[in-house]
């Protein structure tokens, strides 16, 4: 079987680049406006939100800056790991179909030594301003400032647990994502079943390590940003979030590098699957984001709503287009252009829903971090504009490099004529 190579060429890396330089610029000039005070219009915190707390201090740009950091981290982290996660699914349910386009998810993995490195650093540096919990006043009782609910959970939620705990998920993962990486390109220039059945027990193994860290890492980066509420969902949540953003990811690249002239065996059918795969998991992360929803406003707790209440109502009504815009991008829209199979088969209508979901998820962290942070100071701005395109840059030139790394056709897979000959 002849092998694909994927040759990145200069004028595409420097579209990169250019990517990454314009993010650079535009969170220099959101930063200098903000620091000077331009175009800013600070209100009293809605009391209904925060039982009648008084006005706060305007967010500084430095936390804007730092909360812009650990969202786009916290996504592309995750787009990631998917990556990596799609990879072991196949490898245990023993599937043929998706076998030629396997090197695109396996490429993604080559983000989380990157997102490793960046969550660290931005921990260390901005804490404070992302994690209430961090501050040691809130744990002494003699302090004004003490929160018996907070300091309830001080064995949990500590700097050095929670640091331990980060370098344990990403070490756990990139260990796996490397292992998994090299039994792959072995098998392309050794061939044989051996590392294909060694492949399965590595991809077995993962499959535990991800149930456990992909639900803790979603309580410690997300959940703990309002560490008042809980929800036994929140793992759920944030992994459905994730996972239909990796699909997203894995099928719009097919598409592109197919309409590049890669990708020749993959067909319709192979995009089929993929769509179907968006599809469903549209309306499996509607079904949580229902789940969850519902049995809040059934309780009617005011612990438990305070979560939704901030989102509908609080803030003068700030995410109240953003709460609905998430609904309609990452279900409406998928659920109906993809519901016939002639759409599923379509390239250009993949494309528009990948990039509406790629798009929609990122909004729906943007909901999930951005009013227990920023409070009522969040907006859309240079800064959240130029931290994306920074972030969107870096993982585009890591991907693609990663890509290039092995041929695009895994040559020696035992189940590529599978592959080749699916049809659904």
């Amino acid at each position: 079987m002849t092998e694909e190579r994927l040759i990145i060429s200069r004028k595409t890396n420097n579209k990169f680049f250019l990517m990454i330089a314009i993010g650079v610029v535009l969170l220099i000039v959101g930063i200098v406006a903000m620091a000077l005070g331009w175009g800013e219009d600070h209100h009293a915190v809605d009391a209904a939100a925060h039982g009648g707390a008084v006005a706060h201090e305007p967010a500084t740009w430095t936390k804007r800056l730092y909360i812009n950091l650990w969202l786009n981290n916290v996504y592309f982290t995750g787009i990631a790991l998917i990556g990596v996660f799609f990879v072991t699914v196949q490898y245990v349910a023993y599937a043929g179909w998706s076998v030629l386009i396997k090197r695109i998810p396996e490429a993604l993995g080559y983000y989380l030594p990157i997102g490793g490195a960046v969550m660290l650093i931005v921990f260390l540096l901005g804490g404070h301003d992302i994690f209430h919990w961090t501050h040691d006043y809130l744990y002494d009782i003699n302090n004004p400032k003490y929160d018996p609910i907070i300091a309830g959970k001080k064995s949990y939620l500590n700097f050095g647990f929670f640091l331990v705990r980060m370098v344990v998920y990403f070490g756990l993962w990139i260990l796996f994502f490397n292992w998994l990486r090299r039994n792959s390109v072995a098998e392309d220039l050794q061939g044989g079943t051996s590392y294909y059945h060694k492949s399965i027990r590595i991809s077995a193994m993962f499959l535990v390590v991800f149930g456990v860290t992909s639900s803790m890492s979603a309580w410690d980066w997300v959940l703990s940003i309002d560490t008042h509420w809980f929800s036994t969902m929140f793992g759920w949540y944030v992994f459905a979030s994730w996972w239909v953003s990796g699909l997203a990811a894995i099928t719009l690249a097919v598409i592109i590098l197919k309409q590049n002239g890669y990708l020749k065996m993959v067909n319709a059918n192979h995009l089929h699957d993929l769509g179907k795969f968006c599809f469903a998991f549209s309306i499996f992360w509607t079904y949580i984001w229902f789940s969850q929803f519902m049995l809040y406003w059934y309780a009617n707790m005011p612990e438990e709503v305070i979560y939704f209440t901030e989102r509908l109502g609080g803030y003068e009504g700030k995410y109240l287009g953003i709460f609905f815009a998430n609904l309609i991008i990452n279900f409406a829209f998928p659920f109906l252009v993809l519901m016939t199979r002639d759409a599923k088969r379509q390239m250009i209508m993949l494309k528009l829903v990948t990039i509406a979901i790629l798009f929609g998820h990122w909004l729906d962290f943007y909901l999930m971090m951005m009013p227990g942070t920023m409070r009522g100071d969040a907006g859309f701005g240079f800064i959240e504009v130029g931290t994306a395109l920074v972030f969107l840059g870096v993982f585009l030139l890591t991907f693609t490099k990663g890509l290039a790394k092995a041929s695009l056709v895994p040559v020696n897979h035992p189940f590529l004529e599978e592959s080749i000959h699916h049809h659904v």
